[in-house]
């Protein structure tokens, strides 16, 4: 075997070994294969987006891991990887087979034993320099170096040196641990150094392939460092693979709604619905389905109104709502010839409906500093996204509107709900009493602390929004994690941390306001580090004047818990 850092030379023709797998042209009609189900790139690309706020560093790679693809719809893949694993399997054999380490590592440790004798250390970090060389403590080593005032000092040096001698150890120790040496050429330090730096290369890359094979992630291979132990044919033909598995990935990305630009990926309305899709059904697929089904109060009693738009078939929907001429031409086009023409539960489509009385709802999204707790943030945002495609699917007729919450309130519209993010802290101190006037010009949102609480504000901000509405059930869900710390005064804003009895007085005084206008608060409450009694009895007191009512739940349950009550209370008010 070569020395590792030598080139390589050309394995002459016949000979054995050198290239161990002769790469094919690829078939352009089985990659990828089309009777592969696509995977859902659009969920994976929206989980991303909620965590992150964007889309900006979400790569090929990372978008293949979160999807899981199939590598059996790149039929090149597995043997093209498998047989350069065999080839970096067999170096790595070879390597062991070769060398003995065992020198080098006493090699190293008599150097840093011979740096260490040959320092002079202070007389009040001497016992503590003799018992870290002694016990082979690096870390020791580096706090006495800390603890040098002068870094150019001869015993600053001294302690550079012998760390660096025992550093080699310490690599040629792990070294020998993690691999089965069986070879008799024996290695001096720079080469059990080089050694080590070839293969953990190799098991780096090695590692890498694994999950390539699992996964379809070339992308994840580091190519640079394969470039290392390939031919250029090789390597030309790899990158080839790469290249064709990314356009793949793209592909499928780009018919679910994910365009890639220079920016990175960008959504689609199509992205959108698919999300809100998967959202939907697991929510209810934990639903215990009754005897009618969850959709037999969405188009039953007085006023209901078919739309043009027609959705399939699900468990529970009215028999008066079928749209018979696409339900027979959904069966035509599957039928084949010398068959029973038959339709099926998958041919069946219904007239999306329309309820008369409506209802008009606002949700409040805590963005505030806490909320980052537990990933709180996340569950708000895909709970918000859920509740909007609720009511664009199955109750079209009625009113969303959507506010984002933290030192101050504003009014979001949906498209903007996967990029809200909680607000940074920016003020570490355990008492906080501030006030700005914003209606002075010289003062603006952004000079201000941004991560506080507004609950009144929001109420505001959402009851006026509601006001509007031509219809007498209007609601406010208030997404929060604990008590109000910012509230207005006319036009001052005042911040106050703990949370001070002004600002509960200034909420109240706002729910009130919403209860006079008929507009029911109910509050999810979700978990948080600093959570006790105090919050859960102002959530309490908040509800009370409206008639509304307090949930507790954990941040994974609140978009089932959200919609579940969402359709009950829309039941509630059909029946």
């Amino acid at each position: 075997m070569d020395t590792p850092g030598t080139p390589r030379p050309a394995t002459p023709p016949g000979a054995l070994g050198g290239i161990v797998h002769s790469y094919q042209r690829y078939d352009p009609t089985s990659f990828p294969s089309p009777t592969q189900p696509p995977p859902d790139m659009a969920s994976a690309a929206f989980e991303h987006l909620l965590t992150y706020g964007s889309l900006r560093h979400l790569t090929d790679e990372e978008l293949a891991n979160a999807v899981r693809l199939d590598p059996s719809m790149i039929p090149t893949l597995g043997p093209s990887l498998e047989s350069i694993r065999a080839m970096l399997e067999e170096r790595k054999r070879k390597i062991l087979a070769r060398y003995d380490p065992a020198p080098a590592r006493d090699e190293a440790r008599a150097g840093a034993r011979d740096a260490s004798e040959g320092a002079d250390p202070p007389a009040k970090f001497r016992d503590a320099f003799r018992r870290a060389v002694r016990e082979e403590q690096l870390g020791d080593l580096e706090r006495l170096w800390y603890a040098q005032k002068d870094e150019r000092s001869p015993f600053a040096l001294d302690l550079l040196r012998t760390m660096e001698r025992l550093a080699e150890v310490y690599q040629i120790e792990e070294m020998i641990a993690k691999h089965a040496f069986t070879g008799r050429e024996a290695l001096d330090v720079p080469g059990a150094l080089r050694v080590k730096e070839e293969l953990d290369a190799i098991d780096t890359l090695l590692e890498q392939i694994r999950q390539a094979e699992k996964n379809a992630q070339v992308g994840i291979i580091d190519a640079e460092d394969l470039a290392e132990f390939l031919d250029p044919g090789q390597m030309e033909q790899f990158n080839q693979l790469a290249e064709m598995v990314r356009d793949a990935i793209r592909e499928r990305a780009r018919a679910q709604g994910l365009e890639f630009t220079r920016e990175g990926y960008q959504l689609t309305p199509r992205a959108y619905s698919i999300f809100q899709k998967k959202l939907l059904r697991e929510i209810f697929a934990d639903l215990q389905a009754a005897r009618s089904g969850r959709h037999g109060a969405v188009a039953q009693g007085e006023g209901v109104v078919e739309l043009e738009r027609t959705r399939a078939y699900e468990f529970g929907d009215p028999v008066s709502a079928l749209d018979v001429p696409r339900t027979i031409a959904n069966a035509a086009a599957r039928h084949r010839p010398g068959r029973a023409f038959r339709p099926n539960l998958d041919d069946v489509e219904i007239h999306i409906t329309r309820n008369s009385p409506k209802c008009a709802t606002a949700v409040l999204l805590d963005m505030s500093g806490s909320m980052r707790y537990a990933g709180q943030y996340v569950n708000a945002k895909r709970m918000a996204l859920a509740l909007d495609g609720l009511i664009r699917t199955e109750y079209p007729g009625d009113f969303l509107a959507f506010f984002e919450m933290y030192s101050i309130a504003k009014r979001r519209p949906v498209a903007e709900l996967p990029t809200l993010m909680p607000k940074p802290v920016s003020i570490g101190a355990p008492v906080v009493r501030l006030k700005a006037d914003l209606s002075d010009p010289g003062t603006s949102e952004r000079s201000l602390p941004q991560h506080f609480t507004n609950i009144q504000h929001a109420l505001r901000l959402a009851r006026q929004t509601l006001a509007v509405q031509d219809t007498p059930n209007r609601q406010i869900v208030l997404i929060t994690d604990g008590l109000p710390t910012a509230h207005f005064e006319d036009s001052i804003l005042y911040l106050l941390y703990p949370p001070d009895p002004r600002t509960e007085q200034a909420t109240m005084r706002e729910a009130a306001q919403c209860a006079r206008e008929g507009i029911t608060i109910n509050i999810f409450l979700l978990p948080s580090w600093s959570q006790d009694s105090d919050d859960v009895q102002f959530a309490h007191r908040l509800v009370e004047s409206t008639s509304g009512r307090v949930f507790f739940t954990g941040g994974t349950d609140l978009d089932r818990f959200v919609l579940w009550d969402y359709v009950a209370r829309r039941r509630r008010i059909i029946g």
